[in-house]
C-alpha cells in the first residue's frame, strides 16, 4: 500500500510521526513523507521518501523564523497566536496543493497530523481514506475533562463538565474554530456535506483511524472516544532521528536532572532564571539544561557549577540516565519519561502542556507549577519533594513497564493498516476500542 503522511513542521510532531511511518515502512508499505521544505532534512535522516509541497511560499529555512514569536509568549495566548498565523496559513497552502501532489505519488492513503487542522477535507474531497495521529494529547471535545488546551484539575462531578463544556467553546475559538472557515469554504467549493456545529467532525465521524500516542493508563477515565480511536503508545526510535553531539565527558556520575523546555516556547527567560538557581541550591546533583534557540546563554545570568548548558541535547540518551526531568510537559518528552522510568516537574507553558501535566499530578508521576506561581523556593522544593519521595519514582516505574508491554508503535500501525485495507476493500469497517 502507498501511504502518505503530512504533519506540521515541528520537532515535538515530526518525531513521532516519522517514527510511525517508518515502523510502516518496515511492515512492507511504501511511504511517501508530504510537507514543506523544512521537513525533509527529518524525513531523509529517517529514510523515508520525502516530496515538498509549498517551495515559493515557504523555502527552506522559513518556518522557524514564521514560528519564533510563539517562544516568547504563554497560556491561550500561544495558541491562538500560533493558529491564527501558522495554522491558517498551513491550511490555505496546503490544501492548494496536496490534490496535486496525490496525483502525482498516487498514494492510496493519507495519515494526517490532528493538528494539521482540518487538512483531511482534501482526501474526504477526493474519496481517499485518511487517518488521524494526536501526536499532541488528545482533546476531549466532550466535556467529560478539561480541553487540554485549558489549565485546572481533573473533576468528575456535574459542575465540573459544565465548567469543561465552556472551557472548551472558549479554547475551540483559540483552536480548531480559527481554521474552520477555510476549511468550510473548501468544503463547499468540493461540494462536501459536514456538520460544522461538531469541532471533531471531520476527526471523529470520517477517519478510519484515530489513534494517540498516549497510553490509556495515562489519560484521564471517562471519555466518550468514537469506536475508531486508539490509545497506542509513545511513537519513538533512536534510529529514525539526527545525531545530536554532547560532551558526555563533562558528566562525573551524580544523579543527573535532565532539564528542557521543548523547541518551541523556550523564550521566556524568567523560567530558565528560576531553574539555574533552584537546582544550583543542589551540588550533590548534575543538571543538564537544554535552552533551545530561541534565548541566548548571555541573557541566563549566572550558570551554577552544576549545570551543563547547551542548545539541543541527545533527549532519549539523557533521559536513560536521568533520575529527575524537569520539563515544559509537552507530550514528548513526558512519553519519553515515563518509558524510561524518569519522574517529572513540570512548568507547563502552552498548547496541550497544561493537560499533560494534569495528568502527570493525577496519577502521581511527577509535580506540576504554574508559570504564575513559579519561584526559586517553590521550584526548590518541588524538585526536592519528587526526588525524595520514593512513590513518584514507583509510579514512574509503573507507566515504564505499561509503556514496554503496550509496544505503541505496532499498535498505531496495526489500527491504521487495517483500516486502510478494510477502506480499501470496500468492506465494511468493523469497529472496536482499542
Amino acid at each position: 500500500m502507498k501511504i502518505g503522511f503530512i504533519s506540521m513542521p515541528l520537532t515535538g510532531h515530526l518525531n513521532p510521526m516519522i517514527a510511525l511511518a517508518r515502523k510502516l515502512q518496515f511492515r512492507g508499505h511504501e511511504i511517501v513523507f508530504i510537507g514543506i521544505p523544512d521537513v525533509g532534512p527529518y524525513a531523509r535522516a529517517a529514510g523515508l521518501n520525502f516530496v515538498s509541497y509549498c517551495e515559493e511560499e515557504l523555502p527552506a529555512g522559513s518556518s522557524a523564523g514564521i514560528l519564533a514569536p510563539a517562544a516568547k509568549l504563554h497560556g491561550m495566548e500561544t495558541t491562538r497566536w500560533t493558529i491564527q498565523g501558522a495554522g491558517r496559513a498551513m491550511f490555505q497552502l496546503a490544501s492548494q496543493h496536496l490534490p496535486r501532489v496525490i496525483a502525482e505519488t498516487g498514494v492510496e492513503a493519507l495519515v494526517f497530523d490532528t493538528i494539521h487542522m482540518y487538512l483531511e477535507v482534501v482526501p474526504m474531497s477526493l474519496g481517499i481514506p485518511y487517518a488521524h495521529v494526536w501526536a499532541i494529547l488528545n482533546i476531549d471535545f466532550s466535556g467529560a475533562t478539561l480541553p487540554s488546551v485549558v489549565s485546572g484539575r481533573y473533576e468528575d462531578t456535574p459542575e465540573a463538565r459544565v465548567r469543561n463544556t465552556e472551557d472548551l467553546k472558549k479554547s475551540d475559538n483559540a483552536f480548531f474554530g480559527i481554521v474552520q472557515p477555510l476549511a468550510e469554504e473548501y468544503a463547499e467549493r468540493a461540494g462536501l456535506k459536514l456538520d460544522w456545529s461538531d469541532p471533531a467532525a471531520t476527526v471523529s465521524r470520517h477517519a478510519v483511524a484515530v489513534v494517540s500516542q498516549t497510553p490509556k493508563e495515562f489519560d484521564l477515565p471517562g471519555i466518550p472516544w468514537p469506536p475508531q480511536f486508539h490509545y497506542a503508545g509513545p511513537f519513538f526510535d533512536d534510529a529514525g532521528r539526527e545525531p545530536i553531539p554532547f560532551p558526555w565527558e563533562k558528566l562525573d556520575g551524580r544523579p543527573l536532572v535532565y532539564a528542557s523546555l521543548g523547541t518551541l516556547v523556550n523564550g521566556l527567560d524568567s523560567i530558565y532564571k528560576t531553574i539555574l538557581p533552584a537546582v544550583g541550591r543542589m551540588p550533590e546533583i548534575q543538571v543538564v539544561l537544554s535552552k533551545g534557540s530561541n534565548i541566548d546563554l548571555a541573557d541566563l545570568g549566572p550558570i551554577p557549577s552544576n549545570v551543563i548548558v547547551v542548545d539541543k541535547a541527545p533527549q532519549l540518551e539523557l533521559l536513560k540516565r536521568s533520575v529527575l526531568c524537569i520539563t515544559h510537559a509537552g507530550l514528548n518528552t513526558a512519553l519519553e519519561s515515563l518509558a524510561l522510568g524518569v519522574p517529572m516537574v513540570a512548568i507547563p507553558i502552552g498548547y496541550d502542556q497544561f493537560g499533560v501535566a494534569i495528568r502527570l499530578a493525577y496519577h502521581g508521576v511527577g509535580e506540576a507549577l504554574q508559570l504564575d506561581d513559579l519561584t526559586i523556593d517553590g521550584l526548590h522544593e518541588l524538585i526536592q519533594k519528587v526526588l525524595h519521595t520514593p512513590g513518584y519514582n514507583e509510579k514512574a516505574q509503573y507507566f515504564r513497564d505499561v509503556i514496554a508491554k503496550r509496544r505503541g508503535l505496532d499498535v498505531a500501525a496495526e489500527a491504521i493498516e487495517r483500516a486502510f485495507e478494510q477502506a480499501l476493500e470496500n468492506r465494511p469497517l468493523e469497529l472496536s476500542h482499542a
